[in-house]
């Protein structure tokens, strides 16, 4: 079953469960996903300093992880 990433869901712990998604943050204008204030954010943190809408980008990054999970990637 794939795993429901979700505003509260910090990036880091989306980038550990799925690190496949690093592409869809990178995406949003996030380029440093390594360092550790946007390892930090939540999704929904996020969304908003890239202004981004959350829910469509969370749409997006659930509809990937399923999709990559059921390829076996």
């Amino acid at each position: 079953m794939a795993a429901k990433i979700e505003k509260t869901t910090i990036i880091g712990d989306v980038l550990d469960i799925a690190p496949e998604t690093a592409p869809l943050f990178m995406s949003i204008g996030m380029h440093c996903l390594g360092c550790p204030a946007s390892r930090g954010e939540t999704v929904e943190e996020a969304c908003a300093v890239h202004g981004v809408d959350a829910d469509a980008f969370l749409e997006q990054v659930n509809k990937f992880i399923e999709a990559s999970e059921e390829a076996g990637l």
